[in-house]
């Protein structure tokens, strides 16, 4: 089935939210503190455990955009309930798309929370994430959302799937300022010698916003950076892939949306452009590549991604191997899924040390606040939550990367575990 096309204002914006996404190396405590028991310990209370997950399924940027954490946490649960669920307790699920709208995410919070009592949130994937501030009031465990905003680094008790060192106490990371790594820029100049790179925009704020801290990120790491701002209406890629093989450039970046891209990739190979690297994101993290990138087999080809969690590809891994055993069924994979089983598992390590106690909502968070070093059985860059006072200036940060190979997929470079740099942390505001 084709996939409906997005609209690419919108689509924009979120590939600009979602790139700048810190990661951290290093484990607090064991991985056996978290470890996922097959065996359940029967247990008196049969009632079914009742989590949410609140997606944009309906948003403005299209059906499938923000679906893909939401279906990999349900495959979870499905396969947790087959097994037994939670020491005997089912997983209910309850679902809420509140249709990309601040007004909406605030119903259903409301719904999720104060109605249907929801004992913790689960894979949120929102594309305005108006309720957090009600999320976190109500000292409800939100577990392994997707940072598509700012919500995740500025209020307790929310906990994002990559972590966060911000206070969180109300005010967005530090005096309202976020702060980004310079480690996909370093990989690529480390490991594949690239040393200019361009970055792609619209003459739109956001994505010229975003673009602007690309480019500080490269000049950071010692690149000659050569920008193209193409008329976000009628934008003219053939006037950039020309450019771009003018230049000689070797790294290509963007802030613009999966059409755009596309559109992009097939003027470069209508010009002959070859480059070491077409960089993406987690968002486009993908199986539908060779759909999206049909017109363009040799940019295709240079296709990388990264991210903060292994391949889903990566299926020599017993954890990527049980994801996609369980999601055999669904027409396409994609990075989002993966992560939304890791934050699904993570609920329920929590939750299984909450049993002998009682699965409350305060006994989940406990355990998430002292979560430093998960890795979902090593589907995650180890996660970290310090509430930092001061901003950090350098960070040791781990990659996931990936490049796109026709016939094969997705093809890991590299253990993420291993592919580290100590890097600078760059401010900008959200």
């Amino acid at each position: 089935m084709p996939r409906r096309r997005r609209s690419r204002a919108a689509e924009a914006v979120v590939a600009v939210l979602l790139v700048a996404v810190g990661t951290a190396c290093g484990s607090r405590l064991p991985e056996s503190d978290f470890e996922d028991r097959d065996r359940a310990t029967p247990a008196q209370d049969s009632t079914p455990i009742r989590v949410g997950i609140i997606t944009s399924a309906t948003s403005p940027v299209g059906g499938d955009t923000f679906t893909g954490p939401r279906d990999g946490a349900k495959a979870y649960f499905e396969r947790l309930n087959a097994r037994g669920g939670v020491d005997g307790r089912r997983v209910e699920v309850r679902e809420c798309d509140d249709g990309g709208s601040g007004v909406g995410d605030n119903t259903c919070v409301h719904r999720l929370i104060d109605e249907d009592k929801v004992v913790a949130l689960v894979a949120t994937t929102a594309l305005d994430y108006a309720g957090a501030s009600r999320v976190s009031r109500a000292r409800v465990p939100d577990i392994g959302g997707q940072p598509i905003g700012p919500a995740y680094d500025t209020y307790p008790h929310l906990y994002g799937i990559y972590g966060s060192l911000a206070p969180r106490d109300g005010t967005t990371g530090w005096s309202g300022r976020q702060y980004g790594g310079t480690e996909v820029y370093r990989y690529f100049k480390r490991e594949h010698g690239a040393r200019t790179a361009a970055v792609v925009s619209y003459n739109q704020a956001a994505s010229a916003a975003y673009a602007s801290l690309i480019e500080r990120g490269l000049k950071a790491e010692g690149y000659r950076v050569v920008t193209e701002q193409v008329d976000f209406a009628l934008p003219n890629f053939r006037a950039v892939a020309a450019d771009l093989k003018e230049q000689g450039v070797d790294l290509v970046l963007d802030a613009i949306d999966t059409h755009g891209n596309a559109r992009l990739c097939e003027a470069m190979d209508d010009a002959g452009v070859e480059v070491t690297a077409k960089v993406t994101n987690v968002q486009n993290w993908t199986s539908t590549v060779p759909d999206d990138y049909k017109d363009a087999p040799r940019c295709r080809n240079s296709l990388w991604a990264t991210a903060s969690s292994r391949n889903y590809e990566d299926t020599g891994h017993e954890a990527v191997r049980e994801f996609r055993d369980a999601t055999r069924t669904l027409k396409t994979h994609t990075q989002w899924q993966l992560e939304g089983w890791a934050a699904a598992r993570w609920f329920t390590n929590a939750a299984r040390s909450c049993a002998a106690s009682g699965v409350t909502r305060a006994c989940v968070d406990a355990f998430m606040n002292r979560s430093e070093g998960y890795t979902a059985d090593g589907l995650l860059v180890p996660v970290v939550f310090e509430r930092l006072a001061t901003p950090p200036k350098s960070r040791r940060t781990c990659l996931s990367v990936a490049r796109w190979t026709d016939g094969r997929g997705w093809v890991s470079q590299g253990d993420m575990n291993s592919t580290c740099f100590d890097v600078p942390q760059l401010p900008y505001q959200p």
